[in-house]
């Protein structure tokens, strides 16, 4: 949990990026450091990969920081280790989470249960309870900060396989609504960005062969998102320009699916 070298504010802003091990999170972290800012890079299950991701990092003072989500007690601890390491919290980006499949015509109920308790106690209460420490930190502070959700593209089109990954992701997209009304008084801007499919470690099976091109087909751009391109929005909004912007869910999928 060392760090290079104490950085002030005046170098950039802390960020604590959750679920930054690999795919969109690592590219978030990157993002952010490319910036000029100092990152948290978070991970619960894959140290490696985290470390690989610190390793990468331009610039200095960044920290590697571990816990699991699902234990509110471990989500206080993480807040404390990452505002230790950085020297102060800035920004919060809630990108961890968990996809388990289970279609509900062939799992079992034990199976059923154990999904939808695993996906929203880190989908949705981790990102809870962080952006309540996070905030809570802020205010102390006196300090302006933003805290960005990355949800989904499920919540609005649905996940046949996967309902507990997309009503978290729904539910997510509403906290941050509410945050953002609760907050902006302390000039904490709160936002989503709603991704499609992005190209990640993680699905990468399921874009080959013919699911892959059906999944491409559902962009008129033919592709899938790279984890950059959703990095990109992600650093845009937690940026003092896109304070106007704070209780907006923005759609990130390459018009896969367009919200009326």
């Amino acid at each position: 949990m060392s760090r290079s070298s104490h950085h002030s504010a005046e170098s950039g802003r802390g960020v604590l990026v959750t679920g930054a091990s690999r795919g969109i999170g690592r590219a978030i972290a990157t993002a952010f450091a490319q910036a000029g800012d100092r990152v948290a890079v978070h991970c619960s299950s894959r140290p490696e990969d985290a470390a690989r991701t610190l390793e990468s990092l331009p610039g200095s003072g960044h920290v590697l920081v571990r816990a699991d989500l699902a234990d509110p007690g471990q989500v206080q601890r993480l807040v404390g280790e990452a505002v230790d390491g950085l020297g102060a919290l800035d920004v919060l980006v809630n990108n961890a989470a968990v996809m388990t499949p289970h279609p509900p015509a062939t799992t079992s109920y034990a199976d059923w249960q154990a999904a939808w308790r695993s996906t929203v106690e880190v989908n949705l209460l981790g990102a809870a309870n962080l952006s309540h420490q996070v905030a809570a930190h802020l205010i102390e502070r006196g300090a302006t900060g933003r805290i960005v959700n990355v949800g989904s593209r499920g919540a609005f089109r649905g996940e046949p396989d996967h309902p507990a990954y997309a009503a978290s992701k729904a539910a997510l997209h509403a906290l941050g609504q509410s945050l953002a009304v609760a907050l902006a008084p302390h000039g904490i801007a709160v936002v989503s960005v709603a991704p499609g499919f992005v190209e990640t470690e993680r699905v990468a099976g399921r874009l080959a062969g013919q699911q892959g091109a059906d999944i491409r087909a559902q962009s008129p751009f033919g592709r899938v998102a790279a984890p950059e391109e959703v990095a990109s929005a992600v650093l845009y909004l937690a940026s003092p320009e896109a304070t106007w912007s704070s209780g907006a869910v923005l759609d990130v999928n390459g018009a896969s699916h367009l919200r009326t």
